[in-house]
């Protein structure tokens, strides 16, 4: 019986114990980051801002802000349950590579129709220059994917900022670290590289400054 006893581990010291808290801790932080700046919810945000900056009536406002949960967040997620429900795609963060061109091969077809509706409609040229930016950015990624896991959470935090940035200057600025925040925590989570996260950055930023040149804002 003393044989026996001996031979249970012996409990974790209180140093392991607070390791062991803070690495849960700081997963569960960045899965919480990665759940609230998801890429549906930062463009619907973006879209949001933007069509209250540039409409001069409640009801324009309501009409294109409505139309922006339509297109970034309802019919994406509409694409994502069924390819899920299909077992089309093994989880709902498209974590594995090969299965995300048939997901973002919905999301073209998605930004396509969007932005060409608010061509054929007038809408507010930021408004359409940021679709079309969207439009390119589903498609370079699909391409992309075929070789590469580009972060999608690093170009849809990235993305709007630098519209921000664009459409009203330094007011943007303090949001900067959330940029930093989001990529920590999809390199923390071991769902991206680092230098996976600097090329979501770096497609953002790129086809945004792209979209307001072709549309001359900039």
């Amino acid at each position: 019986m003393r044989h026996r006893a001996n031979l249970r581990p012996a409990p974790p010291d209180e140093h392991s114990v607070v390791l062991l808290r803070e690495h849960r801790t700081a997963v569960e932080f960045a899965r919480t980051l990665s759940t609230i700046f998801n890429p549906f919810l930062t463009a619907t945000a973006l879209f949001v801002i933007v069509s209250h900056a540039y409409t001069s009536s409640v009801a324009a406002f309501w009409a294109l802000s409505s139309s922006g949960i339509l297109f970034f967040t309802v019919a994406p997620l509409c694409v994502v349950v069924y390819l899920y429900i299909t077992g089309r795609i093994s989880d709902f963060e498209m974590s594995q590579r090969f299965e995300r061109e048939r997901v973002f091969a919905g999301f073209i077809i998605i930004y396509f129709l969007a932005a060409v509706t608010l061509t054929l409609t007038r809408a507010p040229v930021q408004l359409v220059a940021i679709t079309w930016g969207y439009w390119w950015m589903a498609v370079a990624t699909m391409i992309i994917t075929r070789w590469w896991k580009i972060s999608t959470h690093a170009f849809g935090i990235t993305g709007p900022f630098v519209v921000l940035v664009l459409l009203f200057g330094v007011q943007a600025l303090p949001y900067s670290p959330l940029i930093l925040l989001v990529c920590w925590a999809r390199i923390y989570l071991a769902r991206h590289t680092l230098g996976q996260v600097l090329g979501g950055c770096a497609l953002a930023a790129g086809s945004t400054l792209v979209f307001f040149k072709l549309f001359r804002l900039v």
